[in-house]
């Protein structure tokens, strides 16, 4: 009489949701690890089709390595706000105003 009760020969109901919600759990794992597989392979392929079409230090700035393209921006944002005086404006407009001006500028 290990798991059955003397009683019509049933698990004991504490037994039953023990089962169950394992049941449940094991289920919830599967569709979780399926779900988590499905995002892997997506990403994976879009990284694979973007690093294939387009050359990752071309990608921005005209194909400036990402520290030059950094400091060439910096030095124009500077240059932005020296011009006024350092009085006013919005760093931040300085800045995207200069990642505009780098990116449109032929590669020197």
């Amino acid at each position: 009489m290990s798991e059955t009760s003397k009683a019509g020969g049933k698990k004991p109901a504490a037994s039953r949701k023990k089962a169950t919600a394992k049941a449940a759990t094991k289920k919830t794992a599967a569709r979780q690890s399926g779900a988590k597989k499905a995002a892997a392979q997506a990403t994976a392929a879009k990284k694979t089709t973007a690093s294939k079409a387009v050359p990752r230090k071309a990608r921005r700035g005209n194909g400036l390595a990402p520290e030059e393209r950094w400091r060439r921006i910096a030095e124009a944002a500077y240059l932005r706000a020296e011009q006024r005086g350092f009085q006013g404006g919005d760093p931040v407009a300085d800045w995207l105003a200069a990642e505009a001006e780098v990116d449109a500028a032929p590669r020197a």
